[in-house]
């Protein structure tokens, strides 16, 4: 059973920007730069049926395409040990349009909405204890963080398979954005 989630890709220059932070702190599981996402929406373990349901669902999704720059980075959860570092993306209305029409789509198919609050960002480590002193400097040297500009066009429904030495992501729709009709 195939754990499903869809996701705006990443180009690969801010892919190499990021991967350049990925390195220098102990209890960090670094997401390697191939895997980098913004993740829309997580569906978890899904049969056969739903998988083509979402699959099929997603075609749904219109919008103009846009673009997204990279904006510092951050810890989950905010309070308490940390347990996911990560690089935010500059707020802009387009991204939280894209959120919830993947949204509306999934729910018309019978699928719940995600319990968690919508907040765009990219995984970069899994935090297991790393050395307190070293987290907070690696969040003040890249509390600035930022990328050029880059293009969302659309869409991609990714598979994604747990093995030991983190998830392992494979492509399998993508879909392009279109303008909406008026």
């Amino acid at each position: 059973m195939p754990r499903l989630f869809v996701a705006v890709d990443m180009p690969d220059e801010q892919k190499a920007q990021l991967a350049a932070l990925c390195n220098g702190l102990p209890g960090a599981r670094w997401v390697r730069d191939r895997q980098f996402h913004l993740t829309l929406h997580f569906f978890g373990n899904v049969e056969g049926p739903q998988a083509r349901a979402i699959a099929e669902a997603l075609h749904g999704v219109r919008g103009d395409p846009f673009e997204l720059s990279l904006c510092g980075v951050g810890v989950f959860p905010p309070r308490g040990p940390p347990r996911v570092l990560w690089a935010g993306v500059e707020p802009c209305e387009e991204i939280t349009d894209l959120h919830r029409q993947v949204e509306r789509v999934v729910r018309r198919i019978g699928l719940p909405p995600e319990e968690r609050k919508f907040a765009p960002h990219i995984t970069l480590a899994r935090l297991h204890d790393p050395p307190q002193a070293r987290l907070l400097a690696l969040l003040r040297d890249n509390l600035e963080l930022t990328s050029e500009p880059f293009a969302v066009t659309g869409i991609e429904l990714y598979s994604s398979v747990l093995a030991s030495e983190g998830a392992l992501h494979q492509r399998e729709a993508s879909y392009p954005l279109f303008a909406r009709q008026p």
